[in-house]
C-alpha cells in the first residue's frame, strides 16, 4: 500500500505556512507535532511541549533520534529576556583512549561498533529543559508518548523508508525494531513495549533514574557484552551544560549558534563571507549565487575541520573565527567566476541522522531542538529490554594525536547537530534548525538567504530546492582532494548545473534530498508565530 518511495520523495512542495497566536509545534513526523500542541493547549511552556515532541520522535522516528542520543537547545526566555544555550552532549568512555586505539589497531574509529559509543545526553537535556523552563514534570510530559509506545502507531511514509537494516549484521535491532523478522511498512502499526517501560522508569524518576539507575546498568553490560568501554562511573560523571550562544550580524539581524563541540559557528563563518557580496541581486537558483555559496562553504569547513572541539579540552580560537575581519580577509579568496580547487583553513595570528523541532507558546518563549543518534540507527546496536539504539557519536574523534578534536577519556567528541536562532534589535524573531549531517551549516545559510535575501516566507524558504557540497576536510583527520563533488535537489535548473560546471565545479548527475527543516518566525504587537515544515519529512506545522 503506497509503497513508491521516490513518488512520496520526489512530491510537489506546496504545503501552506501556519500562522498562529497561542502555541506552535514544527516536528518532522504528525504527531511528534500534536503531542506538544497538546502539552500547550493543556498549560505546559513551550519547553515542555518541545520535550514531548521529541520523545514522541524518540518512538515514532527511531532511527533518527532517542533516549541513546545527544540533544543540544538555544531558547529564547521571556522571563528572563535572552537566549539560553543548552549543550547537552555526552563524552568519551573514561577508558577510551589513543593507547587502546592503537593496541586494537585503528586509524579511525568504525562507525557501526561499540567504540563509536559516547554516554547519551538525550534524557539529562530533556531534566535540564524542564527544571529550568518548563511548568510540567516528566511524568506529565511522558504519558502520550508511552501510551503511543504501548499501543501503537501506523508508520509513516518517508520514515518507514528508512527504517530497513540488515538483520544479520545487527543482530541486537531485531526484537525491538524488526518485530516478526521484517521492518514495518506504509502504514504498519508498530508497537515499542520497551520505550514504554523505559519512558515509565524514566516519568518516575527523572534523569537520575537513567544514568545511576537500572538503564545505565543495563547499557554497561551490555558495553561489556559487546566489547565497549562503558563503566558506570561514566554515567555518573555526565552533566549538561548551559552556554551562552555566539552570534554574527547578517544584513542587520543576529544569527546564534552554540560554540563548539558542535559545527554551528560554520554557518556564521559562512554568512560573514557572503556579507561581502550582493547576494539578493542573483537570484535564488542562479549559478553566481550558488557559486559564492559553495565557494563560502569550502573555506569555513576548512577552517571546521582543523579548529572545531571540546572547548574544555582543546584551544579553540572561537572569536577569531566568527569575527568580521577574518572574514574580510578569507572572502578576498572566493573568485565569483570560478571554483577554488585547492582551499586551506586560516591561521590564526597566535598559533550527522536526526530530528530537529521548534516550539512557541503564548508567552513568547521560544526553543530551537535538536536530538540525534547521528548516523541512521546510530551504531546499530540496542541493549536488549530498552527500546532504543545507541549513537555512533564517538565515530567523529580523530585518533590523530596532534588533532584538537583527538579522542581523549572524558572529552565529548565533534559534533553535527546544531539549532540555531534569529534575533533583530534583540528580540526573537526566527527559531529554525535543518538536520542532516555535514549538510546543516549548509542548510542554516541556504534557509537564511532565501528569507533575508529572497524575501522568502517561513514555508518558501524551506521548500526552495538545495545544494550539498561535499569533499571537504573533515574533524575526524580527512583531508580535502580537489574542489569537492556539488549534488542537487530537483528544481535546479540544467542549465544552472551547467554553468557552475563551466565555473569549476565537479557535478554529481541525478537527484538528491538534502536536510529536514523547521521554522517559527515570530512577529510582536500583536505576537503572531509562522511555521514551516520540511516536504523532504513526513512531518507537519501544528498550532493553535
Amino acid at each position: 500500500m503506497f509503497t513508491d518511495n521516490a513518488k512520496n520523495r520526489n512530491r510537489n512542495r506546496n504545503r501552506s505556512t501556519l500562522a498562529c497566536r497561542n502555541g506552535i509545534v514544527c516536528a518532522s513526523q504528525p504527531l511528534a507535532a500534536m503531542a506538544g500542541v497538546d502539552i500547550l493547549k493543556a498549560g505546559g511552556s513551550a519547553i515542555d511541549a518541545a520535550v514531548c515532541a521529541n520523545a514522541m520522535l524518540s518512538l515514532v522516528e527511531p532511527m533518527s533520534c532517542g533516549p541513546g542520543g545527544d540533544l543540544f537547545a538555544i531558547v529564547w526566555s521571556a522571563k528572563k529576556g535572552r537566549l539560553l544555550g543548552l549543550n547537552a552532549s555526552g563524552r568519551a568512555p573514561l577508558d577510551w583512549s589513543l593507547s587502546r586505539a592503537d593496541d586494537l589497531g585503528l586509524r579511525e574509529i568504525p562507525a557501526r561498533s561499540p567504540l563509536a559509543w559516547s554516554v547519551p545526553g538525550c534524557v539529562s537535556g530533556w531534566q535540564a529543559l524542564l527544571d529550568s523552563l518548563g511548568k510540567m514534570s516528566i511524568g506529565r510530559i511522558l504519558q502520550a508518548p508511552i501510551e503511543y509506545a504501548r499501543n501503537g502507531f501506523p508508520v509513516s511514509p518517508i520514515i518507514a523508508a528508512d527504517w530497513p537494516f540488515d538483520p544479520e549484521r545487527h543482530p541486537t535491532m531485531v526484537a525491538t525494531f524488526m518485530p516478526g523478522g521484517k521492518a514495518p511498512q506504509f502504514g504498519d502499526v508498530f508497537r515499542n513495549p520497551d520505550l514504554a517501560r523505559t519512558f515509565e522508569i524514566i516519568a518516575g524518576g527523572g534523569a537520575e533514574a537513567f544514568y545511576l539507575g537500572g538503564i545505565a546498568e543495563r547499557i554497561v553490560r551490555f558495553s561489556q557484552e559487546q566489547g565497549g568501554f562503558f563503566s558506570m562511573r561514566d554515567f555518573a560523571a555526565h552533566e549538561i551544560e548551559w552556554t551562552d550562544p555566539v552570534s554574527a550580524g547578517y544584513r542587520g539581524y543576529d544569527v546564534w549558534e552554540l560554540p563548539p563541540n558542535g559545527q554551528g559557528i560554520a554557518a556564521l563563518q559562512m554568512l560573514n563571507l557572503l556579507e561581502h557580496f550582493d547576494v539578493a541581486s542573483l537570484g535564488p537558483d542562479s549559478a553566481e549565487r550558488l557559486h559564492l555559496f559553495i565557494e563560502a562553504k569550502k573555506l569555513a569547513y576548512e577552517d571546521r575541520a582543523v579548529y572545531y572541539a571540546d572547548m574544555k579540552f582543546s584551544d579553540v580560537p572561537l572569536e577569531w573565527l566568527i569575527s568580521k575581519e577574518y572574514a574580510a580577509e578569507r572572502a578576498k579568496l572566493i573568485d565569483p567566476k570560478r571554483a577554488a580547487q585547492n582551499v586551506r583553513p586560516g591561521e590564526p595570528a597566535d598559533e550527522s541522522d536526526t530530528i530537529y523541532l521548534t516550539a512557541a507558546d503564548s508567552e513568547g518563549n521560544m526553543v530551537s531542538l535538536i536530538q540525534s543518534i547521528y548516523h541512521g540507527w546510530g551504531s546499530h546496536y540496542a541493549p536488549a529490554g530498552l527500546g532504543f539504539c545507541l549513537q555512533n557519536r564517538g565515530q567523529g574523534f580523530s585518533l590523530d594525536p596532534n588533532h584538537r578534536n583527538r579522542l581523549e577519556p572524558g572529552k565529548r567528541p565533534f559534533h553535527t547537530i546544531i539549532p540555531a536562532f534569529v534575533t533583530k534589535g534583540g528580540r526573537p524573531v526566527f527559531s529554525f534548525g535543518v538536520m542532516g549531517g555535514d549538510h546543516q551549516p549548509q542548510g542554516h545559510v541556504q534557509v537564511l538567504m532565501n528569507i533575508i535575501d529572497f524575501g522568502m516566507d517561513p514555508q518558501q524558504a524551506g521548500e526552495q530546492p538545495r545544494v550539498h557540497h561535499s569533499g571537504s576536510s573533515d574533524p575526524a583527520g580527512r583531508r580535502a582532494e580537489g574542489g569537492g563533488i556539488v549534488a542537487f535537489e530537483s528544481g535546479i535548473p540544467d542549465a544552472v548545473r551547467l554553468r557552475l560546471a563551466c565555473m569549476g565545479h565537479r557535478i554529481q548527475d541525478g537527484d538528491r534530498a538534502f536536510g529536514g527543516y523547521q521554522g517559527i518566525w515570530r512577529e510582536d504587537d500583536p505576537l503572531r508565530y509562522f511555521g514551516g515544515t520540511d516536504p523532504r519529512k513526513d512531518g507537519c506545522a501544528a498550532g493553535f
